[in-house]
């Protein structure tokens, strides 16, 4: 009988989760889920307190990241204030897609021009904030962080629609999810959500290329 991959993954609650395949005692595939883990519920909690999970079918592994911080987020992006957009990631999941968080404080410095006495947050910024959700979510399948000479720059924009202004108070949920990957160009379709209502959306075309 043909022996069927074997998923392990486990973590420390707080800690990055690790997702290993192996077949025949031989891995032969290690994706690393980038994220923390709030709670054990999902896991089977083994004598050493470490959560776990096992299975012979790769699609009964439901692990998600949850709570992907500001800090865990600058390991996965290059960009740095003024023009980090992405404040939190709720989730990457299994199905190469990726929930993170924008929140529109009243200090922003594009609300300074757009516009006075009107602030309303550039539609051309939620793009970004979308480019960079995506790019997080390209180097977490990837397995590659900037730090290792790879960046994300943005190749194409298409079929955009912006729905509802976005004011200062406001967080605004961001959805991507991989459409396809060729030769290093990775499309996405994104949207932004607003209190659960359509904002925005997008196909965005990110190009993975050596930094220099």
């Amino acid at each position: 009988m043909k022996e069927l991959p074997k998923i392990v993954a486990e973590t420390d609650v707080g800690k990055e989760v690790k997702v290993k395949i192996w077949r025949n005692k031989r891995e032969i595939t290690k994706e690393i889920i980038l994220g923390r883990l709030e709670t054990s519920e999902d896991f089977k909690v083994s004598e050493n307190k470490t959560p776990s999970l096992q299975t012979d079918r790769i699609e009964d592994l439901k692990i998600t990241v949850r709570s992907l911080n500001k800090e865990d987020i600058k390991k996965y992006l290059p960009h740095r204030e003024h023009f980090l957009f992405v404040d939190k990631v709720i989730e990457i999941n299994k199905n190469k897609e990726i929930h993170a968080r924008k929140y529109i404080h009243e200090d922003e410095y594009s609300l300074k021009g757009h516009f006075p006495n009107n602030p309303i947050f550039p539609g051309v910024i939620i793009i970004e904030a979308l480019g960079q959700a995506s790019g997080i979510l390209g180097f977490t399948l990837m397995d590659k962080t900037p730090e290792e000479g790879s960046i994300y720059v943005l190749a194409g924009v298409d079929k955009v629609r912006f729905r509802k202004r976005v004011r200062p108070g406001d967080n605004i949920d961001l959805y991507s999810k991989v459409i396809s990957e060729k030769r290093g160009i990775w499309k996405f379709d994104c949207r932004a959500e607003l209190d659960n209502e359509l904002i925005c959306t997008a196909t965005i075309l990110c190009a993975d290329r050596k930094a220099k």
